[in-house]
């Protein structure tokens, strides 16, 4: 039970259904007690026949018509039940599974974007899917084959105590003999389960980085290195599952020993019964069918046990998703003003994202509505994580960060960050037509919106240049268009959104000269009259901006406008120099 307790747990995704759920419960029990009575029904004709030749009488034709009759009876009862418990039960698991996939789908909304920073998204990515679908298999083909099982061991060994108690006490021994190999059996293979399923994750979460990333794999010569660390993961995937199979397999030929072994000691007691008097041929024949009535469905039982202790891993992988801590929320939720200046304002604030590494400490500035700030430095010095602070995405250990005078720790989430638009280096597409994609921003935007999102974002010329215009599908990677129109088109998204404040993150680091300044006239349109955080390493993108703060581990250590930094001449000067230079 402990083995299959995270599976046991999946049990509540029924209860919804529970009213189809017992119509399987009755139609499992139909079948079981059709297919019980049938032995020894189709005993009956046999020990009719042989009595009517011990005693010299004529063969009782009517009383065989009867039994057959009966037999065809049953027969069609047993295939009538079966058919539609399992009709039934692909019903009630397939919506069990739709709510689970429904809570794992709401879940992952609600997750910290810190656990994704901390998981492989390959490994989430199989643990919604792959996953899922094993604990699907299992319940669809082991459950009612299970409660079957049980039903039909029962039933069987009830019939043989009726037919002959001391026959029924040397038969049922092989019950226990059975749960005790299969006992020993999972508790040295489940672990095995547990590792395959984990390396299937691994495996899953390897070949979609590398997939994604597979032009640079084949620009560095990289295939073979990369070939190489595939087979390692694929080692261990197939170290556990061959001994996970291997050790769960032994069970069937173990299990199926006890019941031959049965089955010759019952042949032997039965035949001397038979000739003691004690139980008629008819009574032996329905005794040995019940011992396969019993032994096939605890075989069933066996087999069912690698894929029982899978979707057990499986499950395991799925409730641990289910049962990460979530977002922390606030009983009552400052409500956003009726009108948003988008003044900003850092107070006193330290951040870590590790406790023992302090990365933010003590940072204050404070920006005006309007104002365009621009956030420079080295690599690490914390300017993303100014906007990860900005966004929520992340919560200040101590400060607070304000909006227009409101502590943003106090507003619900989806409040602050609805008053964002945010344009990254990366810029992220889905599959889906090009106004699909500039409608992201404004779900319920007309036409006319996305066209003037577009015109805006100085990327409506290029959209009407190609055949299907904006109706032009673009790739699940976004790789038919080029980085400097996913860039415009991110824009446009940002645009139709209409925020109080914009986030432009390295927005022009990954594009030509050209581009750039197409792209920075996009900018600088959308930040007009907006508040505007920009982060830049290309310095000459952000004379014009009203601060500038410049950072390093975690602390501004200047601040002004372009000129007066320069004039300076620290920091931020001898950056701006050594561009300057390079560009020369």
């Amino acid at each position: 039970m402990n083995t299959f307790s995270s599976l046991m747990r999946v049990g509540r995704y029924l209860k919804p259904y529970k009213f189809k759920f017992i119509l399987v419960m009755i139609f499992t029990v139909a079948t079981v007690a059709f297919n019980t009575a049938l032995p020894y029904v189709t005993g009956l004709p046999t020990t009719e026949i042989s009595r009517n030749i011990a005693n010299g009488d004529p063969v009782n034709f009517a009383y065989i018509k009867q039994t057959v009759i009966a037999i065809i009876v049953i027969g069609i009862g047993y295939g009538g039940s079966q058919l539609s418990a399992g009709l039934l039960m692909t019903g009630v698991v397939q919506s069990a599974m739709k709510d689970l996939r429904k809570d794992i789908s709401e879940k992952i909304n609600r997750l910290p974007v810190s656990y994704f920073d901390t998981h492989q998204q390959g490994n989430v990515f199989s643990r919604v899917t792959n996953d899922v679908d094993v604990v699907s298999g299992a319940l669809q083909q082991s459950l009612v084959q299970i409660v079957n099982a049980i039903l039909s061991i029962v039933l069987s060994v009830s019939m043989m105590f009726y037919i002959n108690v001391y026959m029924a006490l040397a038969a049922i021994l092989m019950i226990p003999a059975s749960f005790f190999i299969s006992r020993f059996v999972i508790s040295r293979s489940q672990k095995y389960f547990n590792g395959m399923q984990n390396s299937l994750g691994e495996m899953n979460g390897y070949v979609q980085e590398h997939m994604t990333g597979f032009n640079v794999i084949k620009l560095f010569g990289q295939e073979h290195p990369n070939a190489e660390n595939f087979k390692k993961v694929n080692r261990s995937v197939k170290k556990n599952g061959f001994k996970a199979q291997f050790i769960s397999g032994l069970m069937i030929p173990l299990v199926q020993s006890t019941a031959y072994l049965t089955y010759i000691v019952i042949a032997v007691v039965g035949s001397l019964n038979v000739l003691s008097g004690a139980i008629v041929v008819g009574q032996l024949q329905a005794f040995i069918q019940y011992i396969w009535q019993v032994s096939q469905p605890m075989g069933n039982i066996t087999q069912l046990s690698a894929m029982l202790q899978s979707a057990s891993a499986s499950s395991r992988r799925v409730f641990e998703v289910l049962d990460e801590e979530e977002e922390k929320t606030n009983e009552h939720d400052i409500s956003l003003p009726e009108y948003v200046r988008g003044n900003v304002e850092f107070d006193h604030v330290s951040f870590s994202y590790k406790a023992s590494e302090p990365l933010i400490e003590d940072l204050n500035f404070s920006v005006k509505a309007g104002q365009t700030v621009a956030i420079v430095g080295p690599t690490g010095a914390g300017k993303t994580t100014i906007i990860n602070l900005l966004m929520r995405f992340y919560d200040v250990d101590e400060g607070a960060i304000k909006i227009d005078g409101i502590d943003t720790k106090k507003m619900d989430r989806s409040d602050v960050r609805s008053l964002f638009g945010m344009v990254l280096q990366d810029a992220w597409l889905y599959g889906g037509t090009i106004a699909d994609n500039i409608r992201f921003g404004k779900l319920d935007a007309t036409d006319y919106e996305v066209v003037d999102a577009a015109k805006t974002a100085n990327v409506d010329h290029f959209i009407r240049t190609i055949p299907e215009g904006y109706d032009m599908e673009i790739s699940s990677e976004g790789d038919n268009i080029s980085l400097g129109q996913k860039q415009l088109l991110t824009i446009a998204r940002a645009v139709i959104s209409d925020p109080e404040i914009l986030i432009l993150d390295e927005a022009t680091s990954s594009v030509d000269t050209r581009l750039e300044a197409l792209i920075q006239k996009a900018m600088d349109r959308v930040m007009q009259g907006r508040t505007s955080f920009v982060i830049a390493h290309r310095l000459s993108t952000i004379r014009d901006a009203d601060l500038i703060l410049v950072m390093d581990h975690g602390s501004i250590i200047e601040q002004g406008n372009h000129d007066t930094l320069l004039a300076k001449g620290g920091f931020y000067a001898n950056l701006y120099n050594s561009q300057f230079a390079d560009q020369e």
